[in-house]
């Protein structure tokens, strides 16, 4: 028997594991069913049997034996003097099975039907591939960084299959290098020009969800519930976590002896500050809660039309709003509701001013606890000193104070 080299197009399905060994069967066997049919006007009466370990298939051809002379359909009956000519033991009434030698296809057919079963090969691997990561999205996922790009990144997985990390899904601190190995949720699954193309992300809320639930087994075991994210990836992110269990501390728990459990996230997060509060249906309170580290003395609240009104001590208006307003922001969507600051007394109105722990993804943070040591809490109090008192009253390096100077300035001309 000649038998075609399918030998590689087996290895495909053995290398594509998502593809069960009964598809695989049925897909050759459709292609070389397709062949008997273009050759010999039907199917009916062969057999395609497949050998997936040594790489070939064998096709019989099954006959009925009628006697000479009474031979009606060529396809399924075969004359008694030809069937002898194979086995002489044969008789009329018997049915023949004869082994078709792929020869007879021509080499055009047989090279038709590899290039046939390539492509359907191929097909299979995209969709096992496309469902393999449907049912994966918003999984945690490590892959290897193999290409960088200035608008994306390309990884492989275990299985070698291409990932894509778009830099509008990355987080705007990220750096990365060939080799490494990065940690990113699977986003969503596209197929472009009938290839999928697997996108994944570091800044979508639920990112920071599978970190926590790494970090906190409450969560992982269901004790611990996270109600809502917000983040401005990089910069904050606020989460609202709630526990059915009074004896458990859900901020506690999440954020550990002493950071503990909060200080890897941070890190995997590029400093990203995270506010975790505890959730509660007390509206007025949830605001409280979101808005932190600010301090509120007293609310208006409209919740027919989801607003409210806060108000504040002068040195709390520069907490509450943030840096580049980030804070107030992610508070209106932990709470869904639009907030407007206002200063306690309009009448003593102050100028705006920022705290500088809002700084601490430029600066060091020893270096604003030995500003704040000084008595130098928000940025326009460390402005309103001359470079040589800063120096002076300080420990700090004449260089690291003109950074400062310099960050804290920049904020103001943002402004």
């Amino acid at each position: 028997m000649a038998s075609i080299n399918l030998i590689e197009a087996f290895q495909d399905f053995k290398d594509a594991e998502n593809i069960d060994r009964p598809t695989m069967m049925k897909v050759v066997e459709d292609v070389f069913k397709t062949l008997l049919r273009k050759k010999y006007g039907s199917d009916e009466n062969f057999d395609v049997i497949v050998n997936a370990e040594k790489g070939d298939l064998e096709i019989f051809r099954r006959r009925m034996i009628v006697e000479d002379g009474e031979l009606e359909d060529p396809l399924t009956e075969v004359e008694y003097s030809e069937a002898i000519k194979i086995e002489p033991d044969f008789e009329v009434g018997e049915e023949l099975y004869q082994e078709v030698d792929l020869i007879d296809f021509g080499r055009r057919a047989i090279l038709a039907a590899k290039q046939t079963l390539a492509s359907r090969i191929g097909d299979l691997k995209k969709s096992a591939l496309v469902k393999k990561y449907e049912d994966r999205i918003g999984e945690l996922i490590s892959a290897e960084v193999y290409q960088v790009w200035n608008k994306e990144v390309l990884l492989l997985d275990e299985d070698g299959n291409e990932l894509i990390l778009p830099k509008s899904e990355q987080i705007p601190q990220d750096y990365f290098k060939k080799g490494e190995n990065i940690r990113a949720i699977i986003r969503r699954v596209d197929v472009k020009n009938n290839n999928p193309v697997i996108i994944l992300s570091r800044t979508a809320p639920e990112f920071l969800a599978k970190l926590l639930e790494l970090e906190v087994p409450e969560i992982f075991d269901g004790l611990i519930t996270i109600k809502k994210i917000v983040r401005e990836p990089g910069d904050r992110a606020k989460v609202a976590v709630e526990s059915y269990d009074d004896r458990i501390d859900p901020v506690g728990a999440c954020v550990g002896m002493k950071g503990s459990r909060i200080h890897g996230i941070v890190r995997e997060l590029k400093n990203e500050n995270i506010d975790v509060i505890n959730y509660t249906n007390n509206i007025q309170l949830l605001i409280q809660r979101s808005l932190t580290p600010a301090k509120i003395s007293s609310f208006d609240i409209d919740t027919e039309n989801k607003h409210a009104e806060v108000y504040l001590k002068a040195d709390q208006v520069s907490l509450a709003i943030g840096r580049r307003g980030v804070n107030i922001k992610l508070a209106c969507e932990l709470t869904g509701y639009d907030i407007d600051v206002f200063r306690e007394n309009e009448g003593g109105e102050e100028d705006y001013d920022i705290d500088l722990y809002e700084f601490s993804d430029e600066i060091d943070e020893w270096v604003i606890d030995e500003l704040k040591r000084v008595g130098c809490d928000t940025a326009k109090s460390v402005l309103e000193l001359s470079s040589e008192e800063l120096e002076r009253r300080t420990d700090l390096e004449k260089e690291t104070i003109a950074d400062v100077v310099r960050i804290l300035k920049e904020e103001f001309e943002k402004e």
